[in-house]
């Protein structure tokens, strides 16, 4: 079983609300081509973020569970979530986290490459709190996170934490 990893990046000259605080953010990817890429492009922009890969649902939830009971394992702020994943989908894992009083208010954010209207409805049925087409270059992804950061980094103000 692979074990989650924590990737810092670091914010060098970007002035914003979470210059002196790190966010921590989740990101729940299949693909470790997209999870090197997403990542990449948070160094590239110098976003101040703590970033633990999973790759599935399951792994997601077992990661929560663990935040939940041990004070070494943060909760994070955000979710990155993909849909289209092996074991428990993107969907089961939004579903599952959105009815557990103590993760509901997780923000989680649905980066995929699908488009599908239904896939699109289904994630804001399920509480999503957006959800992002996954670019498909390297240019793209770099300007999906300066989007990303513009909002989630610099203008939202987090939910107290109901986890450690």
């Amino acid at each position: 079983k692979a074990q989650p990893s924590t990737l810092h990046c670091q914010n060098k000259s970007r002035e914003n609300k979470m210059q002196n605080e790190r966010i921590k953010i989740l990101l729940v990817e299949d693909s470790l081509a997209d999870a090197r890429l997403l990542v990449e492009a948070f160094k590239d922009e110098n976003i101040n973020a703590d970033i633990t890969v999973v790759r599935d649902g399951e792994e997601a939830t077992e990661y929560l569970e663990q935040a939940q009971k041990d004070a070494n394992t943060s909760c994070p702020d955000l979710i990155l979530l993909d849909l289209n994943m092996p074991r428990k989908d993107g969907r089961e894992f939004l579903c599952e986290i959105k009815n557990k009083p103590e993760l509901r208010s997780i923000p989680v954010v649905v980066l995929s490459t699908s488009r599908a209207e239904d896939d699109i409805s289904k994630s804001y049925a399920l509480q999503a709190s957006c959800f992002v087409s996954k670019p498909i270059d390297l240019a793209d992804f770099g300007a999906v996170v300066r989007s990303f950061s513009s909002f989630w980094i610099s203008s939202v103000i987090y939910p107290p934490k109901q986890c450690q």
